[in-house]
C-alpha cells in the first residue's frame, strides 16, 4: 500500500511540473537568455571532533548535583564531569533491584551485582570505564615483575564514552572530563543493569527504549547513586508438555504483556584512598574472607592471600588512640549504623533493632563504645535513602520464603565492609513458628499453639535480627560451637542462665531441644555468647603490628592463649563433610545422648499436635505442617548419630600447636551411633504413627513413610567414602573402629529375628530386603559417596572410591555368606507364613547376587 501511494504523489509531481512549463512557453515567444551559472555550494563543514567547549556542552539549562562526580542534566540528557583526581581511581558500583514486577523469588532492595570500575582516560579523545578484578596482584609497581603480572592480567574496556567537554579551573590547575552517559544508563550493559544469566532465567530479550529511562542521577561526597527504570521484552511462559526445560521463572507481567519492568538503582561509591590494613584469615576464627594470588619480585613462589572482611574502626584522634591503649573504651570514627525499613511492620522494628544492638557488648571487648546500633526510620525521613551506598538497613521483603540472610559488599583489595543490606523476608516467622513449636512446646507452654503471642515472636525474631547482623560484620557460622557444650550442661538452668546454650549465635544451634520439662530451664534459645565476643575482638581489636604479618602473629598467639583458658571458643567451619562435632541444628557433645533428649521431647509433643493446631471451621493443614516439622527433626537427629561414623575430627592449627589435625572420630563414639540407630531407627519407630493424626493428614501414610525413613539411613550409613574411610582408619591403627565391625553391628540388628526367632512385621521385612539391596550394589561395586572430590583451602577430599578395588567388597561378600548361613538356618523353624515367605524371597536374591551365573 506504501508503495503505490509513493508512485501516485510522484505522478502528481511530474504533471504538475509539465503544465508549470507550458505556461512559460506559451506567455514568452523570445528566446530565452542564456542562465547565469549559480555559484557551487560550499561543501558543508564536517563536524569537528573531539571536545568542544565547556559553555556549549555544558549550558545555563543544566541542572547540577555536585559529589563524587558532578552531574548535569539538560533537558533529557545526562552529563558526568569527571575531575582529574577520580580518573584512574577504583570504584564499587553496587546495583539493586529498587522496585521488581512480580517476579517470584525477587524483591525490591536485594542487590544484583557488584563490580570494582575505573574511569581512565583514553586516546582519540575518549574515556575508558574498565571492569577491575582482583585475582593477581604485585605490589611494587616499580618492581619488573609487575610489568609481568599487568601484561597476563588486562582488564576489560566495558564502554568507551566520546570527551564531549574539558572543564579546566585555573586557581587549582586542575580538570574535568565531561562525558554524556545517557544513553548508556539507560540502555542495558551488564556492569549496571541485569547480568546474563539473570535475563535467561526471566526469560528477557532485547530491552524497549522506548519504555526505560532514567528516573535521577544524585550525587554525594563519596557516591554517585543512579536510578533508572528499564523495560525488557519477554518471552511469555510456554506449557512443557511434561519435556525438560531449562531453569527460568515465569513472570505474570510476561504473560500479560510480553514485557517486564523493574527498577534499578546503582550505587558507585568511591573506595578508599588508602585500603585498610588487611587482617589475614585464620581458620580457627571464622570470618569471610576476601584474597588474590601475589606476585612479589623477592619471592620464590605464589602466595595466596587471604584476608578477613570487616568494617574499618578507627579512633576519633589520638587522644582517642591513646585512651584506648590505657584500656578505656573510645567510640569510634565511623559507627556502624543499620536503618529498620519503614516497609517493617511497626510491632518488629524494636526487635530487628534490639537484634542489632546486641552486638556492642561485644565491640566493647575489642575497646569499643557504641560501635554499633540499629536505628528505626521513619516513612517521614526523606534524608536517607536505603538504595544509598552510604546506609546500610535490614530490608523487610513481602515474601512467602521462609528466610533472612546477611551478605555485605567489601572493598577487594582489603577486605573492609562498604554497606550492607540484610534481606528480612515476612515468611521467616513461619519457620520460626515452626522451629520453635517442635524444639521447645514440649518445655515451653507459650509454643504451644498456631500463633505465637507478640512477646515470643519478637524474642525469635531479634534471635534471627542478631545471627544475620553477625554475618554482615563478617562472621560465618560456626557449626562446631554448640559441640563444645556437655550435653547435661543443657539441662542445668543455672548453666544456661550464665553461658546459654551454645557458644555462639553464628552456630545453627537453634533452640534448647535437649532440656527437659521437668528441669526448670526457661531460657531456650540462642544469644550471643562466649565464641562471638572473642571472634569480634580478634577481627576489631586495634593492633599496633607495622605490617599485616605482624598482627598475624600478635593474634596466633593470643588464640592459643585463649583457647587454653576457654575451649568454648573453638570454631568448627560449616563446610567441613565427615567432623561430626561440626553439624548444623545439632547440641551438645554427644549426639547420641542429645538426640535421645530431643526424641522423648519429640514424643510428649506428638500426642498433643491435635489439640495444639485446631482452629474452628478450619481443617488440618496446620496439623499436617507441625507433623512433617516432627518427621524432620527426628530425621535430623539421624543425621547428627549418622556423621559419627567413619568421622574424621579436624582440628585447625598452627605450626606452633602442638598434636594432630585430622583424628578417627573414637571407635567408642562410632559403636555408641550404630546402637543408636539399631535402637531410634531401625527398630520400628512406631511413636511416629500416632493414629489421631495420621487418619487426618494422609491416607496411605504408614509403613512405606517408615521403610523411606530407614532406608535412607541405611544407604546413607553404607556409601563408599564412608566406607572407605574405616578401612583406612583400621588399616592405620587396628584398634579403630573398622569395616567389619560396623557390617556385624547392623546385620546382628536388622537381621535379630533370624536368631530369636520372632515374627517380622511389615516394616522390618522392607527394612531387611533394603539391607540386602544394599548389600548387594556395594558387592556389584556401584555403591558411591557423595562427599569426595573436592578441596577447601588447600585440604584436598578425596573422590569416590571404588568397593571392587578395596577390601569393601571381601567384607561384604563375608558379611552376606553369613547371612546365608543364618537365614538357611532359621528357615526350618519359622512358622510364621510372611516370615517364611520373606527369607526365602531374601535368600534367593543373596544367592543369586553371589553367584549370577
Amino acid at each position: 500500500m506504501l508503495k503505490t501511494q509513493t508512485k501516485i504523489a510522484l505522478l502528481a509531481l511530474s504533471c504538475f511540473t509539465v503544465s508549470v512549463n507550458a505556461q512559460d512557453k506559451k506567455g514568452d515567444t523570445k528566446a530565452p537568455a542564456a542562465a547565469t551559472p549559480a555559484p557551487a555550494p560550499k561543501p558543508a563543514e564536517a563536524p569537528k571532533s573531539g571536545p568542544r567547549p565547556y559553555k556549549e556542552v555544558i549550558t545555563d539549562k543544566a541542572k547540577t548535583s555536585k559529589g563524587l562526580f558532578t552531574v548535569h542534566k539538560i533537558d533529557e540528557k545526562f552529563f558526568f564531569e569527571i575531575p582529574d583526581s577520580i580518573m584512574g581511581k577504583e570504584i564499587m558500583s553496587i546495583t539493586r533491584f529498587a522496585k521488581v514486577a512480580t517476579i517470584p523469588g525477587t524483591y525490591g532492595g536485594e542487590m544484583l551485582n557488584r563490580q570494582v570500575i575505573r574511569f581512565e582516560k583514553a586516546p582519540e579523545n575518549k574515556v575508558f570505564l574498565r571492569a577491575v578484578q582482583y585475582i593477581n596482584v604485585s605490589p611494587d609497581s616499580a618492581a619488573p615483575i609487575y610489568k609481568a603480572v599487568k601484561n597476563s592480567n588486562v582488564e576489560p574496556i566495558a564502554q568507551a564514552f566520546d570527551l564531549k567537554a574539558i572543564k579546566k579551573d585555573s586557581i587549582s590547575k586542575t580538570s574535568s572530563s565531561v562525558i554524556e552517559v545517557t544513553e548508556f544508563f539507560k540502555g542495558d550493559n551488564q556492569i549496571f543493569s541485569l547480568p546474563p544469566y539473570t535475563k535467561t532465567t526471566y526469560k528477557l530479550t532485547a530491552i524497549a527504549p522506548d519504555r526505560s529511562y532514567i528516573q535521577s542521577i544524585k550525587s554525594y561526597p563519596i557516591n554517585t547513586e543512579i536510578r533508572t527504570v528499564k523495560t525488557f521484552n519477554a518471552i511469555p511462559p510456554m506449557p512443557s508438555f511434561g519435556a525438560p526445560t531449562m531453569p527460568s521463572v515465569n513472570i505474570p507481567g510476561a504473560a500479560a504483556a510480553g514485557a517486564v519492568t523493574i527498577e534499578l538503582n546503582t550505587s558507585m561509591i568511591l573506595l578508599p584512598s588508602t585500603p585498610m590494613k588487611k587482617r589475614y584469615f585464620d581458620n580457627r576464627v571464622g570470618y569471610f574472607a576476601s584474597g588474590y594470588t601475589v606476585f612479589e619480585e623477592g619471592g620464590q613462589r605464589t602466595e595466596d592471600q587471604t584476608f578477613a572482611v570487616r568494617w574499618r574502626l578507627e579512633p576519633k584522634n589520638a587522644e582517642d588512640a591513646a585512651k584506648q591503649k590505657r584500656g578505656e573504651l573510645i567510640e569510634p570514627k565511623k559507627p556502624i549504623v543499620y536503618y529498620i525499613d519503614p516497609a517493617t511492620p511497626e510491632k518488629w522494628r524494636k526487635y530487628l533493632k534490639l537484634g542489632v544492638d546486641d552486638w556492642q557488648k561485644a565491640f566493647e571487648a575489642a575497646g569499643w563504645k557504641n560501635a554499633i546500633r540499629g536505628e528505626i526510620l521513619t516513612e517521614k525521613d526523606t534524608t536517607i535513602s536505603l538504595e544509598d551506598a552510604r546506609y546500610s538497613a535490614i530490608r523487610y521483603f513481602a515474601s512467602d520464603i521462609e528466610n533472612a540472610y546477611g551478605p555485605n559488599v567489601n572493598d577487594p583489595r582489603s577486605g573492609e565492609i562498604l554497606e550492607s543490606h540484610i534481606g528480612w523476608y515476612h515468611n521467616v516467622m513461619k519457620l520460626l513458628k515452626k522451629w520453635y513449636m517442635t524444639q521447645g512446646a514440649a518445655v515451653d507452654p507459650r509454643a504451644r499453639k498456631n500463633k505465637f503471642d507478640d512477646e515470643l515472636m519478637g524474642d525469635l525474631i531479634r534471635f534471627v535480627s542478631s545471627h544475620e547482623v553477625g554475618h554482615t560484620i563478617g562472621l560465618r557460622h560456626n557449626y562446631g560451637s554448640s559441640s563444645t557444650v556437655p550435653v547435661e550442661k543443657l539441662r542445668d538452668p543455672k548453666w544456661i542462665a550464665e553461658h546459654g546454650h551454645t557458644p555462639s549465635i553464628m552456630d545453627y544451634a537453634r533452640f534448647n531441644y535437649v532440656a527437659q520439662p521437668e528441669d526448670g530451664v526457661k531460657d531456650l534459645y540462642p544469644r550471643i555468647g562466649e565464641y562471638d565476643i572473642w571472634a569480634i575482638k580478634w577481627a576489631y581489636q586495634t593492633l599496633d603490628g607495622a605490617t599485616p604479618e605482624d598482627d598475624q602473629k600478635t593474634l596466633s598467639k593470643q588464640y592459643i592463649q585463649e583457647f587454653a583458658k576457654n575451649p568454648r571458643i573453638w570454631f568448627g567451619t560449616e563446610t567441613n563433610p565427615y567432623d561430626p562435632r561440626t553439624q548444623s541444628e545439632c547440641l551438645g557433645d554427644d549426639n547420641m545422648l542429645a538426640s535421645d533428649y530431643g526424641i522423648k521431647n519429640l514424643k510428649r509433643i506428638v500426642p498433643n499436635l491435635t489439640e495444639w493446631t485446631k482452629e474452628e471451621a478450619q481443617d488440618f493443614d496446620m496439623l499436617t505442617e507441625s507433623y512433617n516439622e516432627i518427621v524432620t527433626q527426628y530425621r535430623r537427629y539421624i543425621g547428627h548419630v549418622s556423621k559419627n561414623i567413619g568421622g574424621v575430627y579436624e582440628t585447625p592449627k598452627t605450626a606452633d600447636q602442638q598434636g594432630a589435625v585430622y583424628e578417627p572420630t573414637p571407635k567408642s563414639v562410632q559403636k555408641s551411633a550404630v546402637l543408636w540407630l539399631n535402637r531410634q531407627v531401625f527398630d520400628t519407630p512406631s511413636w511416629l504413627l500416632d493414629e489421631k493424626i495420621i487418619t487426618k493428614i494422609r491416607p496411605d501414610y504408614g509403613v512405606d513413610a517408615i521403610s523411606r525413613i530407614q532406608e535412607a539411613t541405611l544407604n546413607n550409613l553404607f556409601t563408599s567414602d564412608r566406607l572407605q574411610r574405616l578401612v583406612e582408619m583400621n588399616a592405620k591403627n587396628p584398634a579403630s573402629y573398622s569395616l567389619d565391625e560396623l557390617f556385624t553391628d547392623v546385620r546382628s540388628s536388622i537381621w535379630s529375628e533370624a536368631r530369636t526367632r520372632k515374627v517380622t512385621d511389615a516394616t522390618r521385612r522392607n527394612l531387611q530386603k533394603v539391607y540386602v539391596e544394599r548389600m548387594l550394589t556395594i558387592l556389584n561395586g556401584t555403591a558411591v559417596g557423595g562427599q569426595g572430590g573436592f578441596s577447601f583451602r588447600g585440604t584436598v577430599v578425596p573422590a569416590p572410591v571404588d568397593p571392587r578395588k578395596t577390601d569393601i567388597t571381601s567384607v561384604t561378600r563375608g558379611h552376606l555368606l553369613a547371612l546365608k548361613s543364618e537365614l538357611k538356618a532359621a528357615l526350618p523353624l519359622t512358622t510364621d507364613k510372611m516370615t517364611k515367605y520373606h527369607f526365602e524371597d531374601v535368600l534367593f536374591r543373596i544367592e543369586k547376587g553371589l553367584d549370577p551365573k
